[in-house]
Parts: structure tokens; C-alpha cells; sequence
């Protein structure tokens, strides 16, 4: 039961950098699987432009902050495998779902905390452990912490330190997984010019021009600039990197 494709599965892939992402493992040929939250015309639309890159794609429903339905998940992903790419296994996990929540250390809520840590730990700790039967071995494991794990901007302090979680719990994931061949390693895109944090970025004109000044390339990032690194990840040119953390900033706060 093979089929003739790698296939990655994407978290929050059908918009922003999720969906930049998606297209550019496509444009490798690699099939897809991408998951939304709610927003399933637009996940439906985004399976339409990887169709016509000349790969398979599908969408499915998935909240990651809730993990108690991530056994079903995986039951509706063993059977997507077999009846859409005629295969048991896919390749390539992209833990890309994610929000932002901007909040100062001193007035985060507990409630802000534990969405944050359902979402951006314990969500991607349990939907990858879960994963584990059905990655290929020989596969590779991509998550996403955030230039905020290095530097300190004053209003992310819960949200950065699930990302620094996140960067350790990877160097584990590459140790243990070793063995079947899995490699597990994390990006850590600086600011980026997408919906992310309700465009903070991209459409706060002086946060963009302040964020440039500070960057050694002199702007913020594109979802163009971060989607390829993933995508290269996924190829056997990247078969030697493993455990690594890989900025994409553009050179922020050096």
C-alpha cells in the first residue's frame, strides 16, 4: 500500500503562514493533509490551490487545544490515508497551529495561560505523540516556536515561554525518536506580516517600521519567507539536520 507521494500533515494550514507553508511542501511534491479549526471554506479553498500544483490535498477539521479529540483524529487520518492517497503512513508533521495573545507578565489571566499552553504545548506535546503510529520511519517532525523565545518583547511572556517548551521538548523528540530515523527539529520565525495577533505586524504601521529598524535585512517578514524553510525540511537535503532551531528573522535584535 504505497503511494507515489510523501505526504506532510499541517496544522492550521489553511491560512497565513500555515497555508504559505502548505504550498510550498506542494510545490516539492508532496502531498498534503491540513487541518483547520473553523474555517472550512477557506481550508476547502487552499486544498483547491495544492490540487492545482499537481499534488493530493485534504482538509479536516481539528481543534489542537482540545486533546481529548485527537484519538478521533487520528482515527479519521488512518482512513483519509488509505481512501484519498492509497497509502497507511505519512512523512512529515508540521506542528503549525497556533494564536497570539498579547498580555503583560503581570496581567496574563489563567485563562489566557491555559489556552496558550493547550494550544501551543500541550496540544502539539499530545498530537504528535499520538502521530507517533502513523509517521513513517525515516520521517521528520517540524515544529514552530518564535524569535520571542530569544529575545524579550515586553506582552509575550506566557506565549514565549510555551515556545521555549517547545524548543526543549524538541531536542527530546530527536533523541528518542532517533532510533525509527525521525529527525525533529524547530523554526523560530521572527515578526511576520499576517493575521497573526490580529495583524499587529502587518497593519500597525509604527509597530512594522520600529520591528524593521531592528532587523539587519531592514523589514519585517513575509509568510514567503518562512513557508520555503519548512518546505526544504521536508526534503532529503535536509536529511542531516536534526534537533536544530532555526531562526528565520531576517537578522532581529542581533
Amino acid at each position: 500500500m504505497e503511494t507515489k507521494n510523501k505526504i506532510a500533515l499541517v496544522t492550521g494550514g489553511s491560512r497565513g503562514l500555515g497555508k504559505n507553508t502548505a504550498l510550498k511542501i506542494a510545490s516539492k511534491g508532496i502531498d498534503i493533509i491540513l487541518t483547520y479549526q473553523s474555517q472550512k471554506i477557506e481550508a476547502e479553498n487552499t486544498v483547491l490551490e495544492l490540487k492545482n500544483l499537481g499534488v493530493n490535498a485534504v482538509a479536516l477539521q481539528l481543534n489542537v487545544a482540545d486533546s481529548k479529540t485527537f484519538d478521533s483524529f487520528f482515527t479519521d487520518i488512518q482512513s483519509t490515508l488509505v481512501s484519498v492517497f492509497n497509502t497507511d503512513k505519512f512523512d512529515f508533521l508540521i506542528n503549525n497551529a497556533g494564536i497570539g495573545i498579547h498580555a503583560s507578565f503581570a496581567e496574563t489571566t489563567e485563562e489566557q495561560f491555559d489556552n496558550l499552553v493547550n494550544i501551543h504545548f500541550k496540544g502539539a506535546f499530545f498530537l504528535t505523540q499520538k502521530a507517533l503510529p502513523l509517521l513513517r520511519d525515516g520521517g521528520a517532525i517540524i515544529n514552530v516556536s518564535s524569535g520571542l523565545a530569544r529575545f524579550a518583547t515586553p506582552g509575550y511572556a506566557a506565549y514565549a515561554a510555551m515556545k521555549g517548551a517547545m524548543e526543549t521538548l524538541t531536542k527530546y523528540q530527536a533523541k528518542e525518536l532517533g532510533v525509527r530515523g525521525i529527525r525533529s527539529n524547530i523554526i523560530a520565525p521572527g515578526a511576520i506580516e499576517t493575521d497573526f495577533g490580529n495583524g499587529l505586524v502587518r497593519d500597525n504601521e509604527q509597530i512594522n517600521e520600529a520591528i524593521a529598524s531592528q532587523t539587519a535585512l531592514g523589514r519585517v517578514g513575509l509568510p514567503d519567507d518562512i513557508g520555503g524553510v519548512v518546505a526544504f525540511m521536508c526534503t532529503d537535503d535536509a536529511r542531516w539536520i536534526n534537533a536544530q532551531r532555526i531562526e528565520i528573522s531576517g537578522g532581529m535584535f542581533l
